[in-house]
């Protein structure tokens, strides 16, 4: 969930979703909160047969889930709280999805650039017992390298990457010239990334949904309150609210956990989330200088923090600051003064200015309540929580989630799933572990393949261009989108080469477009590199409108809705129509 505008509530067409909730309002599970966890446990839920309904009371992935620093990884920093089986479990899933979701998750080469060889080796141990920084020392090459082969070591099963290596300063700035001069060595070592975590969780909701028709899902739906008769829930468009009954109610909404709660009755202390916020730079000499790989280091203060290519820009992040979640999560002035700086610490030759910046993000992490514990100290895994209630003369189940991460999102989902199974008296009839995500089947596995894929599939609805840019987005569900395409009329859009008229189309009948910004933000990564203009707002808007049942106020403020959105929650300056 984001602090963004709240959705429509002038004319709009009443969604199909919504009143099948209403016309059958009971399920086994219902699950409230649409991140990647929730959307992970929906799916595996389906996959077991499980009827099964998540509603989510923004769009999918809006919240912490879309303003994650886009990392798949085994969490190497965790080595140093003493999270071993979290960084197991991790690397496992990293190695996992690497295989399951080819079309989002992609290896990541990272390097660590280090200026000191003994450094930090007394103060490890400190940090390690009280999980407090104290007096910053830098961490040095020796300690670096210990952590570097003890990851390794968890990584041996399954292993999808070469080991690490370390060179000296020579060859680590024959590599990365731009690199500060005093540096001294460089440790590269693999993770992976997800350039669409939007996407991504799309594609796994989709997966739920075809699983079993049973299974129904629905964004814009909050759960409000229960009464002896259910769970209240509220359609965040219209305001009407309605009853919905369920044996198990599965909490993942993530930070806002104990909110959730609140509303059901029954007050709780789970969480203690911390803000992370990051920038997105066009900047070609940045770019050039990454040479295509993650920069992961310590900043002067000590907060591991992170500069990497995506695509043609580059993302820098992250902050990691005591949340209020009643207040807006936009990343500020001092955030970005804080990365300026951090991209100066290593490349200090290279200008990084405001007009650089073509988008701003910021989430709350669903992070456990943590008291003296510093931010960057705070377990990233995550617990169960398990409460049962008598409500109308029957037992129902309340887990709540308290953590998790994008990484291990299936692991998670697969352990939530069955504890509700265990509490409906069911058992688990199959596993995801091996199971291909979406548009991840058959998903070409190199570069030649993939151009093979293209030019075959290109044909007069779609040249080669347009079928790249489709199987980027859609992974080989690109093949359902090109069907769609060709059932009509269409064409490109006059303010952007990236989306077509009837493509917006099957957005709106297939991925539950409910708002003009869930286009630009969530269902392409128009907004993320920096390319809406006003023209597009205009343009978008008044082809969704006839879909949407907007009328022309409407239509309207859907426009200065998304530009609102854009402009003061992620810092986009947009282009005036020419």
């Amino acid at each position: 969930m984001d602090n963004s505008v709240n959705p429509a509530q002038g004319k709009t067409a009443a969604r199909p979703v919504v009143q099948q909730l209403k016309d059958r309002p009971r399920a086994s599970v219902l699950i409230v909160g649409g991140g990647i966890n929730g959307v992970g446990t929906f799916r595996d839920l389906s996959l077991q047969g499980v009827d099964v309904v998540l509603v989510e009371r923004g769009d999918y992935c809006q919240g912490a889930s879309g303003a994650s620093s886009h990392m798949i990884h085994g969490g190497i920093r965790y080595l140093e709280n003493g999270e071993f089986r979290l960084v197991h479990e991790s690397v496992v899933e990293r190695n996992a999805l690497l295989r399951l979701a080819p079309h989002y998750v992609k290896p990541l080469q990272t390097t660590i650039p280090i200026t000191s060889t003994f450094s930090g080796i007394t103060a490890a141990p400190l940090r390690f017992l009280t999980h407090k920084q104290g007096k910053h020392t830098e961490r040095g090459a020796v300690l670096i390298k210990a952590g570097l082969l003890m990851y390794d070591f968890f990584s041996r099963g399954g292993r999808v990457a070469p080991r690490h290596n370390f060179v000296g300063k020579k060859k680590s700035l024959q590599e990365l010239p731009k690199l500060r001069s005093d540096v001294k060595y460089t440790a590269t070592y693999f993770d992976a990334s997800v350039h669409n975590p939007e996407r991504l969780t799309l594609d796994v909701l989709r997966d739920g949904l075809e699983a079993n028709k049973q299974s129904r899902a629905s964004n814009y739906v909050s759960a409000v309150g229960t009464t002896d008769a259910g769970t209240m829930l509220r359609d965040e468009l219209t305001g009407e609210e309605f009853l919905f009954e369920a044996d198990v109610v599965i909490n993942a909404t993530g930070a806002w956990v104990d909110e959730t709660n609140d509303s059901f009755g029954k007050r709780t202390s789970f969480m203690g989330g911390t803000k992370g916020s990051h920038i997105v730079l066009d900047h070609p000499e940045l770019l050039e200088a990454c040479a295509g790989r993650e920069l992961f280091f310590e900043h002067t203060d000590g907060r591991i923090v992170l500069i990497y290519p995506m695509g043609d820009r580059v993302l820098v992040g992250t902050t990691d600051i005591d949340a209020d979640i009643n207040e807006a999560s936009v990343c500020t002035d001092e955030e970005i003064e804080y990365f300026f700086e951090l991209v100066a610490h290593v490349f200090p030759t290279i200008d990084v200015r405001r007009d650089h910046i073509v988008y701003t993000f910021s989430g709350v992490r669903p992070l456990p309540k943590h008291d003296d514990t510093q931010p960057g100290f705070v377990s990233r895994d995550y617990r169960i929580e398990k409460r049962n209630d008598r409500r109308g003369g029957k037992n129902v189940t309340t887990l709540s989630l308290v953590g998790g991460k994008w990484t291990t999102f299936r692991a998670l989902s697969e352990n939530l799933a069955s504890e509700a199974m265990t509490a409906l008296g069911m058992p688990r009839k199959t596993t995801t572990s091996e199971l291909q995500i979406g548009g991840g089947k058959d998903f070409p596995s190199t570069e030649a393949e993939e151009r093979l894929w293209i030019n075959r599939t290109a044909n007069e609805v779609a040249d080669r261009d347009r079928v790249r840019v489709l199987l980027t987005r859609y992974g080989t569900r690109a093949t359902d989108v090109l069907a769609f395409l060709a059932q009509g009329g269409d064409q490109l859009l006059a303010s952007t080469n990236e989306i077509s008229t009837r493509e917006l189309t099957y957005m709106v009948e297939n991925e539950q477009i409910t708002r003009l910004a869930d286009v630009l933000i969530r269902r392409t990564s128009l907004a993320f590199r920096g390319l809406v203009t006003e023209a597009m707002l205009n343009e978008m808007a008044e082809l969704l409108a006839p879909q949407l049942g907007w009328d022309e106020a409407e239509t309207r403020r859907q426009v200065e809705s998304a530009r609102d959105l854009l402009v003061t929650m992620h810092g986009m300056k947009i282009p005036a129509a020419v």
